[in-house]
């Protein structure tokens, strides 16, 4: 017989079962209620929303490609490096770190998902893979040619002098709907969307590549990514936003940088800074010769 006043062993650990049990939603029901709470005005109930994230306190952690300029690379030349920089200064961070991965299929999965890292620095408006801050820039896709060729003066891939004439287009993008409804695309040149940029060049770089040595008279390309390629070109070239087209194909977009779903309070701050350092931002944008864009399609130049 057990001594008066204990338990057997058996029911011992079914009390002590029922008490940890008991604790630990207990205190799962006090982390819901305050994550589900209207948030009041205050720093204290943000910093609460903020422990609940996986963010890092301490060091912007940045997911990129390692081999994708304009935008990134592992020497930090693009200018999504240089605007984590600055992301990183204002927010008083000790570091930038990198999570590197090809800018391709697993991508999302691999890098923000993963936790390993907490924010895409350059990501379309409305794409489901992420949430997405407010945008910080907005720009198109532009036709690029050699400048005092017959094509000076084209700004619309329905122009009729581009018949004939072989325009070079990244498969699957918007400007090659237009190219099939003016008839171009049976003497177009088709470059593939996903490269590993670590082994061969982006589709840009080799577009103005094929210009230079007269394989193609034009291409119809996304504006940020020619930009940087027309600047650095040995020769001159024009390049022109497709902001004229009659068809449904869409050529303008806005970019914002991209963050977990869960990630409310971060994306807060992340809206804070582009509104406060817009004209920085643009700056860096212009040095990089990226063709930005108003909401009335009216070319931002400082």
């Amino acid at each position: 017989m057990p001594e008066t006043g204990r338990l057997p062993h058996s029911d011992n650990r079914r009390l002590w079962r029922r008490l940890a049990v008991g604790s630990l939603l207990a205190a799962g029901f006090s982390v819901l209620i305050q994550f589900l709470a209207p948030t009041p005005v205050g720093a204290e109930n943000r910093n609460v929303r903020a422990l609940l994230e996986l963010v890092d306190p301490d060091h912007l952690r940045v997911c990129a490609d390692p081999a994708n300029m304009p935008f990134s690379n592992e020497q930090k030349e693009g200018f999504e490096n240089k605007i984590a920089d600055l992301l990183a200064e204002k927010l008083g961070r000790k570091s930038v770190r990198y999570v590197w991965y090809p800018m391709a299929t697993g991508f999302v999965r691999n890098t923000l998902r993963a936790n390993r890292c907490d924010v895409i620095m350059g990501y379309p408006q409305g794409d489901e893979l992420v949430q997405n801050t407010n945008h910080y820039y907005r720009s198109a896709y532009v036709l690029i040619y050699k400048k005092g060729s017959d094509l000076d003066g084209v700004d619309t891939l329905s122009d009729p002098r581009l018949a004939g004439k072989r325009v070079g287009v990244v498969d699957t993008t918007p400007p090659g709907t237009s190219l099939t409804k003016a008839g171009l695309m049976k003497t177009a040149k088709i470059y593939p969307l996903v490269v590993d940029t670590r082994l061969v060049k982006p589709a840009a770089a080799r577009m103005v590549d094929d210009l230079i040595a007269g394989e193609i008279d034009a291409a119809a390309v996304w504006g940020p990514m020619a930009g940087y390629y027309v600047k650095n070109a040995p020769e001159e070239l024009v390049m022109v936003p497709l902001l004229k087209e009659t068809d449904s194909s869409r050529m303008t977009y806005r970019i914002t940088m991209g963050v977990r779903p869960s990630d409310q309070e971060w994306k807060r701050t992340l809206n804070r800074f582009i509104q406060e350092n817009q004209h920085e931002i643009n700056r860096i944008l212009l040095e990089y010769n990226v063709p930005i864009l108003d909401e009335n399609d009216r070319p931002i130049t400082e």
